[in-house]
């Protein structure tokens, strides 16, 4: 045997400069393992813990869904909304992969290969074009926590940050699950966050049925959002959306017969915008959003926290009929351009918005004027303030108009244009169909169905013939056309030029189609005030109307959408509905946190009184003020109406009532001391029932709303049939004109009689 002796290390001798390098490097070691545990432990920043990646809470967007579950618009922050894994379709995730992480199911969070990269070309060498070498789990973490400002340390602090998060997903969610989260929080361009509202807003589909190229589009874009829009270069996304197809391709995940004919086919957006001012029912969306968040704030959810409307994915369910909105908006585009026109060139060369009085008063009305007040301005400094020119952006019908003008020149620009308000609604239950609350919202916010207050004009009359039909007064009660003065010294009188026949006596049917306001006022006098104001409170008119005859001629103010509500009875048995417009409301998970019903009165006149004031006011179409829908705008449809003028022109008004669907429209400046320059163009039936007339017209030619343009009303009964069966005009006879004394002022309830018509009045016998 021989002994083995143990071995003995020699002395390794270093060398100063070894030593140096050695310590250099523990230091460098030691310094880089601090760091990492500095980020580690929070103090660059807390880390979400495992429970808090668990339970993961994104901002998501409410949306809002027609009647028939049509996406009609959101409410958000973030443009996002949310879309299981199942619903993403292979070619989407096979195009994200391939482009952005090729490597992804290999492994658990960090491509060493591509840190490798980043470490020395990034860090080192400052090249910042080498790419950040990400997987998608690390662009899952910057999504969901974002990045943070560490001065020249930045993107080392949060590039650890996003090691480190990215490490915790994958040790809590499957790679499926990754895939899913990083779709739902990913930002697209134009402010679009997740695939889902990405898919929509560019091609108007949902995500499981984007097709390869429109997949490869919206990966393309995520390189870089802004650079690779589809909306604003075109070009450039092509070209990025072949790149994809090519990595696909390069990677096995796309034959190659299959990628020569994707990448010679053209970039096909169908691109929906729901903002604000866009899209359909703007107005409608605006005014929602208010009655919403008033209902939320009455509910909690189940932990005791409160719903917010712009992070909680919620969806509200609306009555809007999404084709029938649409329609509304067109026939008002397509009136209220004309109108316009039409209402300027009435004017000629000195209209009232080129007066300087009413420049000056709107300008010292105006915020801007208020402010600069409030800071202390001199009136001098304000105006030249006002007046100074500057590249702005005006409204116009048919485009908009990029030129220099002041503040100045920009309020009196929009003094000039005429606005409009319109609902329709269903009578039965008071679900708003429709919702036209002005000309264009991104320039004009006010809305006019519910904001907007204005005198109703001759609109108010059927309140005044349904108060007398109530009271017993026989509708073939002819009245005589003559002006009279009441007590104070009020002489109503009829509009238009044409001379009438003091002589001329016409039946309350007639006298309602013709709009005459010197029997209107007649008719409030016999029936008497107070039952009329009665009346008018059980049809849901304000409690506080004037309480003076001049009601009859429409001095009360109303707005769009409660007149609409007022009318409804006409058509659903007396029974006056309110509108309303949102159904239910879910939370992100479908259920329903909300839900609502129609609010239905009791009977606010007869169901006799009904069929004759819907008689009547089918007279107003067939042969009175509203006879344009039938010789102009030939609808055939069973339609009553009425219109409504308000005094100076400054209102016009329609009601449209068909036997499923109450219609209200207005007309006119929002400026008061502007109105129509004459009663022929500011006239309702010219001004209102246009757009109405319009919108029957688009109805008619489209057959899924036959249900409202083919519905006729019921035949009245035999009774209603003889209490209507009288001449529409009788002229006093001989005797009477001769003993007709010149009327002289009146007391309220008393007008003077003829001596003939005292005489005959004599023999009548007492019921």
């Amino acid at each position: 045997m021989t002994d083995t002796k143990p071995m003995k290390l020699k002395n390794v001798k270093l060398t100063p400069f070894k030593k140096w390098v050695l310590s250099s490097l523990l230091g460098i070691f030691l310094i880089f393992g601090f760091f990492f545990l500095s980020i580690y432990w929070g103090w660059w920043g807390e880390l979400p813990n495992t429970q808090e990646l668990r339970n993961l809470k994104q901002n998501e967007a409410t949306e809002v869904f027609s009647s028939e579950g049509k996406l009609m618009g959101k409410y958000y922050i973030f443009d996002r909304q949310p879309v299981l894994y199942d619903e993403l379709p292979q070619h989407l995730i096979d195009a994200l992969v391939a482009t952005e992480d090729v490597r992804f199911y290999e492994h658990s969070g960090i491509d060493n290969r591509s840190l490798l990269r980043v470490f020395f070309k990034t860090i080192l060498m400052g090249d910042e074009s080498s790419g950040g070498g990400s997987t998608i789990t690390l662009q899952l973490a910057k999504n969901l926590f974002g990045r943070k400002d560490y001065g020249h340390l930045s993107i080392v602090v949060n590039k650890v940050r996003e090691a480190i998060i990215a490490q915790r997903l994958e040790d809590i969610y499957t790679k499926e699950e990754i895939i899913g989260l990083y779709f739902n929080t990913v930002p697209f361009s134009d402010n679009t966050y997740g695939i889902e509202s990405a898919a929509m807003k560019f091609f108007n589909t949902g995500t499981q049925y984007l097709d390869l190229e429109e997949a490869a589009t919206l990966v393309g874009s995520l390189k870089a959002s802004h650079t690779y829009n589809p909306r604003l270069f075109p070009e450039r996304s092509l070209k990025r959306r072949n790149v994809v197809l090519n990595q696909m391709n390069k990677y096995g995940y796309l034959p190659s017969e299959e990628y020569v004919k994707a990448r010679v086919k053209p970039l096909d957006l169908n691109y929906q915008y729901f903002s604000n001012n866009g899209g359909v029912a703007p107005y409608f969306r605006s005014q929602l959003k208010k009655e919403v968040q008033k209902i939320l704030d009455t509910l909690k959810k189940e932990n005791g926290e409160s719903y917010n409307l712009y992070r909680d994915g919620l969806q509200l369910h609306t009555t809007i009929d999404y084709k029938m909105q649409e329609l509304a908006e067109e026939a008002m585009q397509e009136h209220m351009t004309a109108l316009q026109k039409q209402f300027e060139e009435a004017y000629g060369k000195n209209p009232p918005w080129m007066r300087k009085d009413l420049l000056e008063e709107a300008l010292e009305n105006s915020k801007q004027y208020k402010s600069l007040a409030a800071a202390g301005w001199s009136q001098e400094e304000i105006l030249d303030s006002l007046h100074r020119k500057t590249d702005m952006e005006l409204f116009d019908w048919g485009q908009k108009k990029l030129l220099s003008a002041s503040i100045a020149d920009s309020l009196q620009h929009y003094m000039k244009f005429l606005n409009m308000g319109m609902i329709n609604l269903e009578p039965s239950t008071g679900a708003v169909k429709s919702w036209v609350g002005g000309i264009n919202h991104e320039y004009f916010k006010y809305d006019h169905v519910t904001q907007s207050e204005r005198q109703i004009g001759s609109t108010f009359k059927p309140v005044v013939y349904t108060a007398a039909v109530e009271a017993g007064i026989d509708p073939c009660t002819y009245y005589s056309i003559r002006e009279v003065t009441y007590e104070g010294g009020w002489t109503p009188s009829n509009s238009g030029n044409e001379e009438e026949d003091p002589y001329m006596n016409y039946p309350m049917a007639t006298a309602l189609a013709q709009s005459i306001n010197t029997i209107a006022v007649k008719v409030l006098f016999d029936v008497g005030l107070e039952n009329v104001l009665e009346q008018a409170k059980k049809m849901m008119f304000p409690k506080d109307l004037p309480p003076y005859p001049s009601i009859a001629l429409g001095t009360a103010e109303m707005s769009v959408a409660d007149l609409a509500s007022s009318f409804s009875g006409y058509v659903n048995r007396g029974r006056i509905v309110k509108p309303f417009y949102l159904t239910k409301i879910q939370d992100k998970y479908g259920n329903v946190i909300a839900s609502f019903e129609p609010d239905i009165s009791k009977p606010a006149f007869s169901n006799t009184t009904r069929q004759v004031m819907i008689e009547m006011m089918k007279e107003t179409v067939n042969e009175g003020t509203a006879a344009r829908l039938r010789y102009k705008y030939n609808l055939p449809n069973d339609i009553a109406g009425k219109t409504g003028t308000t005094q100076n022109n400054r209102d016009g008004w329609f009601v449209g009532i068909t036997p499923n669907l109450v219609s209200v429209t207005w007309a006119g400046t929002d400026d008061a001391r502007i109105g129509f320059p004459s009663t022929y163009v500011g006239q309702g039936a010219n001004s209102a029932l246009p757009a109405f007339a319009l919108l029957m017209q688009k109805m008619n030619a489209d057959p899924q709303f036959n249900e409202i343009t083919q519905a006729n009303f019921q035949s009245p009964s035999s009774t209603v049939q003889m209490m209507l069966n009288c001449e529409p005009e009788k002229r006093d006879n001989f005797l009477e004109r001769l003993f007709t004394k010149k009327d002289k002022p009146k007391k309220q309830n008393e007008e003077k009689k003829g001596l003939f018509k005292k005489i005959k009045g004599l023999f009548k016998k007492n019921n």
